[in-house]
């Protein structure tokens, strides 16, 4: 059986026991829903389709392209262990399912999770039998539930205006892990520049001495123990090198977590980040987050990229390009990608995709918290995550008012998880609670535009354009940061339902020309810390990316880079 995605998809916690799942499974289709009283979940009952995980079905990669709704999916596949995981723990590991996903093996459940962006795995040690073992997999889905969040899916038929081609079901990898009965069940990471010290605050599952042991390119460069310990140990290690991960430069150091006989292979980034006198700084010196909308789809693939490569390429081409950095648009983006992001120093935000949910319903709190939870924790030892947005353009709907503390909880929840970071509470529009005040502008008229934001210089005042008028919004000193830009129309080829921003510029010449007038406008701006163009590439129907939606050159990247890498007003 061919794997594909075959590299380990968790490269900040490794062990070196596992097996990847990825690959031929059954597949049957369940608009119904009626699946489970048909029995399908038993080991014995075959599924009528074949599908390549971890593609989603609508993906030409999946092997299947089915385009249409799909309320419910399931899945099935026979594997073995080896011999020496007779002891100790197996865990059953899903990357992301979408949206609602049950699992059984050997015909008894597992486990079940909602939420179709975020990693999440089952403990299935007591269900396994010698041999052979049967896992089927149930996904249901709706994206037109107004309490489902879905990101960027499309909610009609076909993919339309902003919205693109949906994700059901599987869309990372499969995998399963074996760990000795003691173990390390996660660990948060605290890093200080000024002292050159580590902090792991660990979670211990069982008892033993723990031990964190850190190497800066094959060196040891620090360490520390404790004995005879179990449930929340915090060790702290001096570094005997400083190496500092700066934008453009991720020097990480690798790190062995051992506790008993568990065995995790790990890094991190040692940096600190922080906003004072409207500014953002990394390492206590100011830097200009010039950043670019990526919003992590691709043609074949759709939510999931075809290989490894594919992943890093989508950093490089940005970087190319003279950004710094990006913001994860409307999905948690796999580990894998924040992997890169970290290894070369890119600044990313993260997000999550709450478009789709109706945030004038209080209860819509609850479809966003649980998975927004599981993210942050996920996430937070990555160097080059610095903010967090847990939603974007919140605001009234059909005459009712958005539910305000909804999303001042959702501000709240995050810096009570992670204080390092800043955390914008809504992009754009309609702010209740954040640390970072930023608009969202498409004017394609350079001097408008400029003279828009000219005016947080002359009269200390900032507006959005899609919330002039509301008396809700009251800018009042915080730091700027314009989080959506350009969005400049350039196609490649003639699309009927092609859309960008504006009015398409005639030459090259004449767009390059309009793209350094929007940046300069910002990046000579003493009181704008940062800001984000959109997009990297063409998605669909949308035609306004610096790349073509399969990732071709349409301008050349050293003029975008002459541009973008001019010297920012805030810069040290």
């Amino acid at each position: 059986m061919q794997n594909y995605r075959e590299e380990y998809p968790r490269p900040q916690f490794i062990r070196k026991d596992w097996i990847n799942l990825n690959g031929e499974w059954q597949f049957e289709i369940d608009n119904a829903k009626s699946g489970t009283e048909r029995g399908l979940y038993r080991s014995e009952t075959s599924l009528s389709e074949r599908i390549t995980v971890p593609f989603c079905p609508e993906s030409r990669l999946s092997g299947l392209e089915h385009k249409d709704f799909m309320y419910g999916v399931w899945y099935k596949r026979v594997f073995s262990l080896p011999d020496n995981w007779s002891t100790g723990r197996t865990v059953l590991h899903f990357g992301a399912v979408d949206y609602y996903c049950t699992a059984y093996i050997n015909g008894v459940k597992a486990g079940s999770h909602k939420g179709g962006y975020c990693s999440f795995s089952f403990d299935i040690t007591d269900l396994l039998t010698a041999g052979e073992n049967t896992i089927t997999v149930y996904a249901q889905d709706d994206t037109r539930d107004p309490m489902i969040p879905s990101g960027k899916q499309c909610r009609k038929y076909a993919s339309s205006g902003a919205e693109y081609t949906r994700t059901t079901g599987i869309w990372q990898t499969v995998w399963l892990e074996h760990k000795p009965d003691a173990f390390i069940d996660s660990v948060k990471y605290y890093t200080d520049i000024k002292s050159g010290t580590l902090t792991v605050k660990a979670a211990l599952c069982g008892s033993g001495n723990f031990s964190v042991t850190a190497f800066y390119h094959g060196k040891e460069v620090g360490g520390a123990m404790a004995e005879s310990v179990c449930g929340e140990e915090i060790l702290t290690v001096k570094l005997s090198e400083i190496h500092l991960w700066e934008a453009g430069c991720g020097r990480l150091y690798d790190l062995e977590l051992n506790f008993g006989s568990d065995c995790v292979k790990s890094y991190f980034g040692l940096r600190k980040i922080h906003l004072a006198d409207g500014k953002f700084y990394l390492n206590d010196r100011s830097v200009f987050q010039r950043l670019i909308l990526d919003q992590g789809f691709y043609p074949d693939g759709i939510y999931t990229a075809p290989t490894d490569t594919d992943l890093k390429k989508d950093i490089e081409l940005s970087m190319q390009a003279g950004f710094n950095g990006a913001r994860l648009h409307q999905k948690i983006f796999e580990e894998r990608y924040l992997y890169y992001c970290d290894k070369m120093g890119y600044l990313v935000w993260g997000e999550f995709p709450d478009w789709g949910l109706d945030h004038t319903n209080p209860d819509s709190i609850y479809s966003i918290l649980p998975e927004w939870t599981q993210m942050l924790m996920r996430d937070f030892n990555h160097p080059s995550i610095i903010g967090w947005c847990p939603h974007n353009e919140t605001a009234d709907i059909e005459g009712r008012r958005q539910y305000d503390p909804g999303v001042e909880l959702l501000y709240r929840q995050t810096k009570a998880i992670d204080g390092t970071r800043p955390c914008i509470d809504s992009s754009g529009w309609y702010h209740i609670v954040t640390d970072i005040y930023d608009v969202h502008d498409y004017n394609q008229d350079p001097i408008s535009f400029k003279a828009n934001f000219d005016r947080l210089i002359t009269e200390n005042y900032l507006s959005d354009e899609n919330a002039y008028n509301d008396s809700r919004q009251h800018y009042s000193g915080e730091p700027v940061m314009v989080s959506e830009f350009g969005g400049i129309k350039w196609l490649t080829d003639e699309k009927q339902d092609a859309w960008g921003y504006g009015n398409a510029p005639k030459t090259q010449e004449e767009f390059l020309l309009r793209f350094r007038s929007l940046a300069e406008a910002l990046l000579f701006n003493p009181k704008i810390f940062g800001f984000c163009y959109t997009q990297l590439t063409d998605v669909e129907q949308e035609c306004n990316g610096l790349y073509t939606y399969d990732r071709k050159t349409k301008f050349d990247p050293k003029r975008l880079k002459e541009i973008l890498e001019q010297k920012a007003a805030v810069e040290d």
